[in-house]
């Protein structure tokens, strides 16, 4: 928050009385501006077993959290909350969502009790203008959310919104509705693409899950899709299905790609762009994961 919209929030206080509750204050804070503007994220979420497990990628995105300003809010685009229409969670306890099957209990055990914040979602919902924007109040947080924000911020004390894929809509949509967001990153708002670049589970060889290698396929649609990404070749990145083999192979459906296409729909000309848990998993998925992180910051 700049030092100016801090003071002028607390010249507030006093109207409110001793007794204002955090609850005011936060939404106060909430409709005010960052310092810097925020970076954001598309990140490779993989197996949800990285919630509660130790490798290589969950240090990343450990030392990231360490790294990056502290938001505000987090608004999440997730692989796994598909929907008929678009929607964003407004509630404000969201629950953790143990959206999957035959992993161990204490998976299931894990809860990321984070915020919601029913005054942001009512601010998206006004903020995007080529459709109508539905306030959820069932969803909550689904695995491609907690289990690696979790990593990035484990105290849980910011507020986590979802905005839900629509699976009617082309690609073309999703980038467009994306670039609506970009005044969130001036308020303080981490906005996270939560998918894999490559993302095949029916060729994934089980035999060798915890190996770090690809398939011919998988490292050619990597190697373009990080090409394309680099050169700011977002038209062929939206037209992933006329790609070829290789990437028809590593995008048998859509929804694990999709929010890379949000995260680079909010990119700045004087965004810095790099690549981190860049490594391929049992042949057909990879962690790839990428950054945009403003010049100044």
């Amino acid at each position: 928050m700049k030092r100016k919209s801090f003071l002028k929030t607390m010249s507030l206080l006093p109207f409110f009385g001793l007794t204002m509750d955090l609850k005011k204050l936060h939404q106060l804070i909430d409709n005010t501006e960052a310092t810097k503007r925020m970076p954001t994220l598309f990140l490779g979420h993989g197996s949800p077993m990285n919630a509660i497990e130790e490798n290589e990628f969950v240090r990343s995105f450990r030392a990231l959290g360490k790294e990056l300003i502290k938001p505000t809010a987090i608004l999440c685009i997730s692989a796994h909350w598909e929907t008929k229409g678009t929607f964003v969670t407004a509630m404000e306890h969201p629950p953790t969502i143990h959206d999957f099957g035959g992993f161990p209990k204490a998976l299931f055990d894990v809860q990321y009790p984070a915020p919601g914040s029913p005054t942001l979602a009512s601010e998206i919902k006004d903020t995007v203008k080529t459709t109508t924007v539905g306030l959820d109040d069932k969803w909550g947080l689904d695995h491609g959310a907690w289990s690696v924000i979790k990593h990035l911020y484990p105290l849980a004390d910011i507020p986590v919104l979802q905005l839900s894929i629509d699976y009617t809509k082309p690609p073309e949509y999703h980038y467009s509705l994306a670039s609506e967001l970009k005044s969130l990153r001036d308020k303080g708002v981490l906005i996270i693409g939560s998918g894999n670049l490559v993302h095949n589970l029916g060729l994934v060889d089980w035999r060798r899950l915890n190996e770090s290698f690809a398939f011919d396929w998988a490292e050619e649609a990597s190697e373009k899709i990080k090409s394309f990404i680099i050169n700011d070749d977002h038209n062929n990145l939206i037209r992933f299905g006329s790609q070829g083999k290789a990437f028809n192979l590593a995008i048998p459906t859509p929804e694990h790609f999709m929010p890379l296409l949000y995260v680079l729909s909010l990119k700045d000309k004087n965004d810095k762009i790099s690549f981190f848990n860049d490594k391929p998993v049992a042949g057909s998925l990879t962690m790839t994961s990428v950054k945009l992180m403003p010049e100044q910051s």
